[in-house]
């Protein structure tokens, strides 16, 4: 009905609550919210979010595009490859999905459409680029679920490394073979630009666009793969990080300051607010015996492990397409987490498989929050139409790393198992 989710969640759940516990709810409803935003851990999720916010305003996003398309432009489907290793460089340092999609969808889709690429590919390129924030640490998405799971946030980014590779490289795969297939739809870059580019300061260039940005990466994931940090103190460094990056290139002024810190209120506010109406309805759900009369239901069922996960899969995929990922996280995870524990699953291994069932939910019609993204500043010959049709091949390829981390769970617990001997 259009009623904010947060409110709804806490509305209904005050409303059962005093039902179920009578007035003596108002004694334990506090208790449950204070011991949520006294988590030190969540202290991560706004730094990460003033980090990506700092970044999108320093202009390195414009400079890694431009940069990029200039050094993959030779090759046929070389402009849409860049988008992707962009968006990928833009998820291991911002891991804001809408910020990221907004600024690829402003600077490489025009100029997609204008070298002759299909709608459908450059549309879908950028929006399935956009959503890598998802599941390429540091990630909000990883934070939230490892909290939920009780799973060590390190270790949620460290398992999230190879399954981020293999998307990533799946993402390139397609484009190629469409550029190989249909070369019209995926043109090469004249070259009178590529000259152009290499006639100036090429080496400088690169690196300004290129190695400054990684390396905030790197400090940021290598403080936390290292042990030198906690993922709380990483989002500290990427934060302060970010700002002398955005100081270094003469983009930063009180001005700035002031709509990231705005932002960064927003959009943590939002977050934190679900977060508030997911516990009070965690703690009346719990109260009226309802995660014990769900064990029960699926134990008395004898659904395996596998069985359940499918179940939880489908569920989570179908709520992706009507609700936002923060709200399935704060609803769903907390009532199946027990279950998969009283099953003996590697926690892990479900956090990594729901975030990457999470970043679908981005992608798929009608409520897919980064089609929404990129529509809003798309040149107005793309249609709907376009961006479903486009984004189809990658929800595909989705759905085929999420079936392999099933089917060989080792892609998630590879990494952690090698840098913890």
């Amino acid at each position: 009905m259009g009623f904010p989710v947060s409110f709804t969640l806490g509305g209904v759940s005050l409303f059962f609550g005093v039902i179920t516990f009578g007035l003596d709810f108002f004694n334990l409803l506090p208790m449950r919210i204070w011991g949520t935003m006294t988590n030190y851990v969540l202290i991560a999720v706004p730094l990460f979010v003033y980090m990506g916010v700092m970044l999108e305003k320093s202009g390195i996003a414009e400079r890694l595009l431009e940069t990029m398309a200039l050094l993959f432009g030779r090759l046929r489907g070389g402009l849409a490859i860049s988008v992707v290793v962009v968006g990928a460089l833009l998820a291991a340092s911002t891991g804001i999905v809408g910020a990221t999609v907004v600024t690829m969808g402003l600077l490489s889709l025009p100029t997609m459409l204008k070298r002759g690429y299909s709608k459908q590919l450059a549309t879908g390129t950028i929006s399935a680029s956009g959503t890598l924030g998802q599941i390429i640490p540091p990630s909000i998405v990883l934070v939230l679920l490892g909290s939920i799971l009780n799973v060590s946030i390190g270790d949620m980014f460290i398992s999230a490394v190879v399954p981020g590779i293999i998307l990533i490289g799946l993402y390139m795969l397609w484009i190629v073979i469409v550029a190989l297939f249909k070369p019209e739809s995926a043109p090469a870059m004249p070259k009178e630009e590529l000259e152009k580019f290499k006639d100036q300061d090429m080496l400088k260039t690169v690196f300004v666009a290129f190695v400054i940005p990684f390396l905030l990466v790197l400090a940021v994931l290598g403080s936390i793969f290292a042990g030198i940090a906690s993922p709380t103190e990483a989002a500290a460094i990427g934060a302060f990080g970010a700002t002398l990056l955005t100081i270094a290139q003469k983009r930063f002024s009180l001005g700035t300051l002031k709509s990231v810190m705005q932002e960064t209120t927003h959009l943590t506010s939002m977050v934190f607010i679900i977060l508030v109406g997911a516990s009070a309805f965690g703690l009346v759900f719990r109260g009226m015996d309802g995660d014990r009369y769900l064990a029960e239901l699926i134990m008395n069922a004898q659904l395996g492990p596998y069985m359940f996960l499918a179940l939880v899969m489908l569920a989570v995929f179908i709520a992706g397409f009507f609700i936002d990922f923060i709200e399935i996280i704060f609803i769903i995870v907390p009532v199946v987490a027990p279950i998969f524990h009283q099953m003996g699953v590697d926690m892990l291994w479900v956090g990594i498989l729901l975030a990457m069932n999470l970043q679908t939910s981005f992608l798929t019609p009608p409520f897919g929050f980064s089609l929404f993204y990129l529509k809003g500043v798309a040149p107005p010959e793309v249609t709907t139409g376009d961006l479903y049709r486009g984004i189809i091949p990658f929800i595909t390829i989705q759905a085929i790393v999420l079936i392999a981390i099933i089917l060989f769970p080792e892609l998630v617990t590879w990494l952690p198992k090698l840098l913890s001997n």
